[in-house]
Parts: C-alpha cells; sequence; structure tokens
C-alpha cells in the first residue's frame, strides 16, 4: 500500500511540472548530452586510427581500452575530485562542486565506451572500402569520413550506449558534482538522497524518467538497427 501511494505521489509530481523535480531532470540530461558531445570526436577519432593503423604497443591500448570499460564510476570520481580540489593539479579550474566538474567526469566515463564500439565497428568493417577509396585517390580525411559513414551504425550504437553509461552513472557525479540542490543535483545523486531520506514519491518519479529515457534511447538504437539491415537489404 505504502509503494502504491508513492508511485501515485510520484506520478502527481511529474504531471504537476514539480520545478525542483524538472529542474534534477535538466541538470542530469544536459550535463550528459555535454559530456558526450565532446567526448564523441575524441573517441570516435581515436577508436578509427587504433583500428585502421598498426604501431608499436597497439594491442596494449586496445587492452587499456576495453579494460576502461568496467573502471568504477566511483574510483573516476575520487580521481577527479583530488585533481580538482583546491590543492590539487586543476584546482584553479574551480569545478569541483560545480557543473563542469560532472561534465568532466561524464566525458572521462563516455569516452572508453565510444572508443570500444567505434574500434570494433571499423574492425568489423569490409577492408575493401578503405583499399577502393584509396585506390580512387582518396584523401586521408576522404578515406575516414567513408569508412565511418558506412559503419554509421555501429558508431550511432557507441553513442547511445555512452549516453546510457554516463546518465545512469551515480558515483562520479555524487563526488565531484557534491549533489548540491538546483547546481548539481542529478537524478541519480538525487534518488540516493531522497531514498534515504524516506521520500520514495520522489526518487520513484525520477527513476520514471530515468527508466523512461533509457527505453527511449534504446528504442531508437531499434530503429537504427531496422534501418541497417534495410541499407544492407538494397546492397
Amino acid at each position: 500500500m505504502a509503494l502504491l501511494d508513492a508511485v501515485r505521489a510520484a506520478f502527481a509530481l511529474l504531471l504537476t511540472g514539480d520545478p525542483v523535480l524538472w529542474r534534477i531532470i535538466w541538470i542530469s540530461v544536459s550535463t550528459s548530452m555535454l559530456g558526450l558531445v565532446i567526448a564523441t570526436p575524441f573517441a570516435v577519432g581515436a577508436g578509427y586510427a587504433i583500428a585502421m593503423h598498426q604501431f608499436p604497443g597497439r594491442r596494449l591500448v586496445i587492452w587499456l581500452a576495453q579494460a576502461a570499460l568496467s573502471l568504477p564510476t566511483v574510483l573516476i570520481g575520487l580521481l577527479l575530485y583530488l585533481l580538482l580540489s583546491r590543492h590539487g593539479p586543476l584546482g584553479s579550474l574551480q569545478w569541483l562542486f560545480a557543473q563542469p566538474g560532472i561534465v568532466a567526469g561524464q566525458v572521462i566515463i563516455a569516452l572508453p565506451v565510444l572508443l570500444a564500439f567505434t574500434l570494433t565497428a571499423v574492425q568489423a568493417a569490409d577492408p575493401r572500402l578503405a583499399e577502393t577509396a584509396i585506390a580512387h585517390g582518396a584523401s586521408r580525411l576522404r578515406v575516414m569520413t567513408t569508412l565511418l559513414y558506412e559503419v554509421r551504425f555501429g558508431v550511432m550504437a557507441a553513442v547511445i550506449s555512452g549516453f546510457g553509461r554516463v546518465i545512469s552513472e551515480v558515483g562520479c557525479a555524487m563526488m565531484v558534482g557534491g549533489n548540491i540542490a538546483g547546481e548539481t543535483r542529478t537524478i541519480t545523486t538525487a534518488i540516493a538522497l531522497e531514498t534515504s531520506k524516506g521520500d520514495f514519491a520522489q526518487g520513484i518519479a525520477l527513476g520514471i524518467v530515468l527508466v523512461t529515457i533509457a527505453l527511449a534511447m534504446n528504442g531508437a538504437l531499434m530503429l537504427l538497427q531496422g534501418d541497417a539491415h534495410a541499407a544492407r537489404g538494397r546492397t
């Protein structure tokens, strides 16, 4: 019964446009999107370069990139906290307990996801695509854009997976952001706080929003995969 009451109260908060609730949602979505926008060009470029070029230590780099996928976000938050603290090497930026600090954490968390997925997608591409482009005199940039376009569905899957990773993490946002109301409180840190206080209504409301966002992103991925199958069928 108490759970049903909490669910009803959660929907009431969502439907009445509770400003505190929607501020939390905005901070969470905006910092996640900004972190993803910053991380994507670097990660996709690095994933392409690693997949297409042979160099000493390449297997070590791939191993480290894949191992970074399993790093706990709270550990990333701890390292970032030490860097951004007042006496840390990046303390002058004053990003600790501010949204730029959360964005920096989201970038670090998203990078290995985007890189590993892009690397896998490019490695799985037909090598004749790049060979054909080079044979026709295409520049390096042209070869890169051509190949990334051919594996665009894999790259999109990387972006969507990266977004899911950053918006659902709690450890780094809690340590670097400090869970300050109206400033750095995200969906996940708010859920942890409200649940610890026994305010299940807002925790459930935020959980509903988080699940809705996850379903929407996965739905987008399914649509893209459908387009990929259709594209393959046309070739």
